[in-house]
């Protein structure tokens, strides 16, 4: 009983540390407007295999994602996204995927996307209260 137990331990350890080697988490920007371009855009990510969390931010426009980087590359977390409709500093969403999506999740295909969190917010560090009216991700 006590050898079953120990090789139980063992194995569940072993595939905890195994996995966590694997684990990456990486970030990258992708266009979009509201809390529907959020669900959506995490909902792509997600359906990837191998993808365990993605959250995005609609304020910086950047994607955290959690993924096993031995069952799925970062390329096909960004092919995914892109054939939701979105694009990400990768890849272009085609027009058909573009256009099939809501008139409120249609955002400005010329928006600049920040590759960090604080590379979007730093144009506002500065400023006095009420903050800047500068949008997170603009034109160029």
């Amino acid at each position: 009983m006590t050898k079953s137990i120990s090789i139980l331990i063992f194995t569940v350890l072993f595939s905890v540390m195994t996995f966590a080697q694997n684990a990456e988490i990486v970030t990258f920007g992708v266009r979009g407007n509201c809390g529907m371009c959020e669900t959506t855009i995490e909902k792509a990510a997600k359906s990837v295999e191998g993808v365990s969390d993605a959250d995005w931010d609609k304020e910086s426009k950047i994607i955290s994602v959690n993924f096993d980087k031995n069952k799925t590359s970062l390329d096909d977390i960004h092919k995914a996204i892109a054939k939701s409709g979105y694009d990400t500093e990768r890849m272009k969403a085609e027009d058909s995927d573009y256009n099939n999506l809501h008139g409120c999740c249609q955002y400005d295909r010329e928006m600049k996307i920040s590759t960090t969190k604080a590379a979007a917010k730093s144009c506002c560090a500065g400023e006095k209260k009420g903050g800047c009216n500068m949008k997170m991700a603009t034109k160029e």
